[in-house]
């Protein structure tokens, strides 16, 4: 059993590989596209790179109410359409508009899988390898970015239409994914929620064989008989995780993470590299990622939550003072991707294998798809607004004095983590909601 719900685990982190692949898909396909429909700097970073940014904006703003309202099974199945119809689209447009229609389609899948995701994961897992288990959904984002920095070195040259090629390869893994998420079943804990107590006492004994099923369902339900039908998370008792929230996800986005994954190509090129080794030193970037994953997934039930974020936080601190100064100094070479792939590694072990898994932990019961839509849109507003910025903020401010910016907020984040962030490794999720939601 403890295999069935690996599998169901790896079949609901599959989105993250969807997420991955089409978040930093498109960095092949940038200046092609701005050279063929002869965009603007501005043009070209809000509407034909950032669209799909602001589509995840508005799935993580309502993605909660399909996982709340149709349950978490349907809601991933979902997520797999619009990626398929995403990566079609956009590989047959004709124009900026049409494109980015498509590339928006597809942000909305990654922002409700943001959501849908880590909830059901959350949901099936034990306390003792939850963690482990929803950083599977990280480790198949950056599975997904590593495979796109492939795909896009792959299809380089072929032939002017070469964009149309990386964009449209997604097509594929999304209908296989769309498949497998129509064998799932549904979570118990969302179940209860909704009255279907019976069927979720024939699931709980499915997934948990040696426990006492009636008692489990007995617990949930007088954890459900303690909602109160008008709770929201802005309600005052919910502050603290609703802090919590906003500032993990506020420091995500400004280590700079996302603005490097949707324009590395480009930034190794302003670092003195050409344009097929800075494709390469992309593909690079992406196996850094997945192996740094790894690694956080091994250790995040071992060392917990904060002691990932403290190595990730000095990571991030070092690695991005050392690649301000390369750009201030005009180092050329192999220094600037070295100190990306310190960057990146950090991310990983750091960031990368906390968020999701710590927003998915913090919310009770009953608000948990809404506490992660809270997270998820602070997440993508400020994924939107950042990288949709790189281009205007390389050619005015210059890339030292964007990274040195980055640098500073990570030093920041330190301290959030020293005087704020608790530890939620091992603890079953009524236990925290208990611990961190108090009237």
């Amino acid at each position: 059993m403890k295999n069935k719900i690996f599998v169901w685990s790896i079949t609901a982190a599959l989105a993250g590989f969807l997420f991955g692949f089409d978040t930093v898909v498109i960095s092949g396909a940038d200046q092609q596209l701005q050279d063929i429909w002869g965009s603007s700097d501005v043009f070209h970073g809000i509407v034909v790179m950032g669209m799909a940014l602001w589509g995840t904006v508005f799935g993580a703003f309502f993605g909660s109410l399909p996982t709340d309202k149709w349950g978490r099974k349907n809601t991933l199945v979902l997520i797999g359409v619009l990626y398929s119809i995403s990566a079609l689209g956009s590989a047959f447009s004709n124009n900026p508009f049409l494109f980015a229609f498509f590339r928006f389609l597809g942000g909305v899948g990654i922002g409700v899988s943001t959501i849908a995701a880590p909830a059901f994961i959350s949901e099936i897992a034990k306390a003792e390898n939850r963690g482990k288990l929803v950083s599977l959904y990280q480790f198949n984002i950056v599975l997904g970015i590593l495979i796109a920095f492939l795909s896009n070195y792959l299809l380089r040259n072929a032939g002017q239409n070469a964009w149309r090629w990386m964009l449209g390869v997604e097509v594929f893994p999304a209908a296989v994914y769309t498949l497998l998420a129509l064998t799932l079943p549904e979570s118990p804990r969302w179940l209860i929620s909704k009255g279907k107590n019976i069927k979720a006492l024939e699931l709980i004994k499915r997934i948990y064989p040696d426990v006492n099923a009636e008692a489990v369902v007995s617990e949930f339900e007088e954890v459900a008989s303690r909602q109160d039908a008008s709770d929201h998370i802005f309600k005052k008792q919910h502050r603290f995780p609703l802090v919590l929230a906003f500032l993990i996800a506020f420091f995500n986005q400004f280590s700079g993470i996302n603005a490097f994954l949707y324009y590395a190509p480009r930034i190794f090129e302003e670092a003195g590299i050409d344009k097929s080794g800075a494709l390469l030193s992309s593909v690079g970037i992406g196996l850094v990622n997945l192996i740094f994953t790894l690694l956080g997934v091994f250790l995040i039930d071992k060392l917990g939550r904060r002691k990932l974020m403290y190595i990730g936080s000095i990571g991030y601190i070092f690695s991005l003072t050392l690649v301000s100064m390369a750009f201030f100094f005009k180092w050329q070479g192999f220094f600037v991707p070295v100190f990306l792939f310190i960057f990146i590694a950090a991310h990983a072990i750091g960031q990368g294998a906390v968020i999701w898994v710590f927003i998915s932990e913090i919310f009770p019961n009953q608000l948990r798809a809404s506490g992660q839509a809270f997270g998820s849109s602070v997440h993508w507003i400020l994924a939107a607004i950042i990288p949709s910025a790189i281009p205007f903020l390389f050619n005015s401010i210059g890339p030292g004095v964007v990274f040195l910016i980055f640098a500073l907020m990570m030093f920041l984040q330190l301290l959030f983590v020293r005087f704020m962030m608790p530890e939620t490794k091992g603890i079953r999720l009524e236990e925290l909601s208990e611990k961190l939601n108090r009237k």
